[in-house]
């Protein structure tokens, strides 16, 4: 497999940075991540209309522009490495890959158009109360009722649960795990926003009380639809970890050739020059692990579930280690709230934590290789 950037993959990341740079500057960043809705309705609008955004990988079919896991996992790096703030991984990559693998052909007629214009806010609701992250640990069962189907329980952790227009709900029938809809108004729907960590990243619990709901998914069980489209939201959100660590080495790095201490620059003292250096090599090793994946993603290679574990365990810790050495690098400055080194520290611990924490990822990886 070669893992390799052309120039159009260079090129949509040039104009990506560019567009961000403008529009998610950190300014923008800190007002955004201050309100309830957590994106601004402008950026999200140009996104999808300027840029094509929201419609990398729906189908042409379906409005967007078919593209693959690469051109994601491109922007999303640069959308990590800005810290935007927009309901991107659960619409643009969650809900689309779910409906992608796992919808009906009406469902996705329906529903994709509006993804891939900006028009529709969408989220799947994937982890049960007391349940684990992986869509095999999915308890929520659905009753059927007349025509349709009621949904009960509650729903954790769900990505822009607050705000979403849609609500792509996993839940088990005699059948076997399904995909249903739910529309933001539907009776018995109660969504609260979470108080979290990190505030650039919304997230909340939904709660079903015999809430009708419409069944989207094919026929048949479709845990591995479901973990396909899961396998695809990590390999975005690795992207995404990997931009935030290399933001990081780059403010490090930065700030060592130009904060004097003692008449020289501080990154020529052996302490700051070995955590720069241990910083490149976990960032670099990081990349390869998100490249890995995202490239095998992209040709559907049976390997996928293996080299996404392996990338989101890595890249978390990556990320978690090059935000702390760059609060430590920036010295007492970097421990204030006025400095940008905490806005990625809060993302890097959060994300380690979002889908699986790197145990969790290492754990199923052992497993899938046989030596747990």
């Amino acid at each position: 497999m070669d893992i390799a950037f052309n120039e159009e993959h260079e090129e949509l990341r040039r104009s990506v940075r560019r567009f961000l740079e403008d529009r998610s500057d950190e300014q923008a960043v800190r007002r955004t991540m201050d309100t309830d809705q957590g994106y601004e309705e402008d950026v999200w609008k140009q996104m999808a209309e300027q840029m094509g955004l929201q419609g990398l990988i729906v189908p042409a079919e379906h409005g967007g522009a078919g593209l693959g896991a690469v051109e994601m996992m491109v922007v999303l790096e640069e959308m990590g490495r800005a810290l935007l703030c927009a309901p991107y991984l659960s619409t643009a990559v969650l809900a689309a890959s779910a409906l992608s693998e796992a919808g009906s052909a009406s469902a996705q007629g329906e529903l994709l158009p509006g993804i891939a214009d900006g028009s529709t806010i969408a989220t799947v609701a994937l982890v049960d109360e007391g349940a684990g992250w992986g869509v095999a640990d999915v308890t929520m069962k659905a009753t059927p009722a007349g025509d349709g189907w009621t949904l009960s329980g509650t729903k954790k952790y769900v990505l822009d649960g607050h705000t979403a227009q849609l609500l792509l709900v996993a839940a088990r029938t005699e059948e076997g795990l399904q995909l249903f809809r739910v529309d933001a108004g539907a009776t018995g729907l109660e969504r609260a926003g979470l108080p979290t960590l990190d505030q650039t990243r919304k997230l909340a619990n939904v709660t079903f009380s015999n809430t009708p709901a419409q069944k989207i998914g094919v026929d048949g069980d479709l845990t591995e639809a479901l973990e396909r489209a899961v396998a695809v939201t990590l390999v975005g959100l690795a992207a995404e970890q990997v931009g935030g660590a290399q933001r990081c080495l780059e403010m490090s790095t930065t700030y060592a050739k130009e904060r004097l201490q003692f008449g020289r620059p501080i990154g020529s003292f052996q302490a700051i020059k070995h955590k720069c250096a241990d910083m490149l090599v976990a960032v670099e090793f990081a990349k390869s692990a998100a490249y890995n994946a995202g490239f095998r993603a992209a040709e559907g290679d049976p390997g996928l579930a293996e080299a996404v574990h392996m990338a989101k365990s890595y890249c978390s810790e990556a990320y978690f280690r090059a935000a702390n050495d760059n609060i430590q690098i920036h010295g007492g400055m970097g421990f204030t709230w006025e400095h940008p080194a905490h806005l990625y520290f809060k993302r890097a611990e959060s994300s380690s934590q979002l889908f699986g924490t790197p145990l969790h990822h290492r754990e199923k990886l052992a497993a899938r290789v046989g030596i747990s």
